[in-house]
């Protein structure tokens, strides 16, 4: 016991000195390879050093930009803050706090060299929208609303979880409010484009100084105008294309074309009339086949997500059956 409590320091010692862990294979060893062996001899896996040490590998992780080791220590610690019994619930209430703010360098991935991905997004709404962690962020971190906000944006296929998103926006008002918030607020509660238009400037601002959004700041705007054209023509029939192109914060030529490339691409009831520079719509209405397609589209993907996450538990546990 005393070999195995030396250890824990001695691997403490590593991360405080900077020696987080192997960069590349044979490298040397530091606190990311000896934290999982303290673990595994400890005779407290559910006591306070073993958790550190699963939050000390977690960052240490983060530090070696390893974010598929560090996608699955994240797993690893919800499933540990939930299930632990804590000697307070505000202790455990903490420990989800501090889980959140350290999940934005696992899914957002501030590096210059490496982009959020989809699924990665994906993974933060799932996060911040099951039902204990939204409690913790709109109890204790509502500021975090900026980042889901910007996940759900940037990522077309969730948006079954929009009509969520507004109202917890509408819930958190009076509690923290940003330009990215306001965006969402003005144009899918208000519908007040002029003031939506004025915040998507904005919020170009914000995500070009925000550590965790910068690289998201191309994919946020393109889909923020597609949100305010899509807002627009449900309850417009006939648009003006130079109006529109000010609605988006574009010059009239640039609109034109990425309206053309948008009913293009998204194959949407619309045509243009070059001469009157009008953007005339359909009247189609999506069917019941369509409604139920888009609610239940990303149903595979997180039963995919979730049978990845039980096989590996299960490969863990049958690890220690078998050690």
């Amino acid at each position: 016991s005393q070999h195995v409590e030396s250890l824990y320091k001695y691997a403490k010692l590593h991360f405080e000195c900077g020696n987080y862990g192997q960069v590349e294979a044979g490298g040397q060893m530091g606190a990311a390879e000896f934290l999982p062996i303290y673990r595994m001899l400890t005779s407290e896996p559910t006591g306070d050093k073993a958790l550190s040490s699963l939050w000390g590998k977690l960052a240490a992780e983060v530090l070696l930009e390893k974010w598929d080791d560090a996608t699955s220590d994240l797993t690893e610690l919800r499933n540990t803050i939930d299930t632990r019994s804590f000697p307070s619930p505000l202790q455990q209430l903490q420990q989800r706090t501090w889980l959140i703010h350290w999940s934005l360098f696992v899914h957002f991935k501030p590096s210059a060299s490496t982009q959020p991905n989809a699924d990665s997004l994906s993974q933060a709404i799932d996060l911040f929208f099951s039902d204990k962690y939204l409690q913790t962020i709109q109890t204790t971190c509502p500021h975090v609303l900026r980042y889901l906000t910007t996940a759900v944006i940037t990522c077309p296929r969730r948006r079954n979880v929009l009509n969520d998103l507004v109202r917890v926006i509408q819930q958190e008002q009076n509690t923290y409010k940003d330009p990215i918030t306001e965006f969402v607020e003005c144009l899918l509660i208000n519908f007040d484009f002029d003031s939506a238009q004025e915040k998507l400037r904005q919020c170009e601002q914000v995500l070009s100084n925000d550590y965790f959004l910068q690289s998201l700041k191309e994919d946020f705007i393109s889909n923020a105008r597609l949100f305010i054209f899509e807002t627009y023509c449900r309850i417009h029939q006939c648009i003006d294309i130079n109006m529109l192109a000010d609605k988006l914060n574009m010059e009239k030529e640039k609109a034109e074309v990425w309206i053309v490339n948008l009913i293009r691409n998204a194959r949407l009831d619309a045509k243009i009339d070059s001469e009157k520079h009008h953007v005339i719509m359909g009247n189609t209405k999506p069917s019941v086949y369509q409604q139920v397609t888009t609610k239940t589209k990303s149903l595979c993907f997180r039963s995919y997500v979730l049978g990845g996450n039980f096989n590996k538990q299960r490969q863990k546990y049958t690890e220690g059956e078998e050690g």
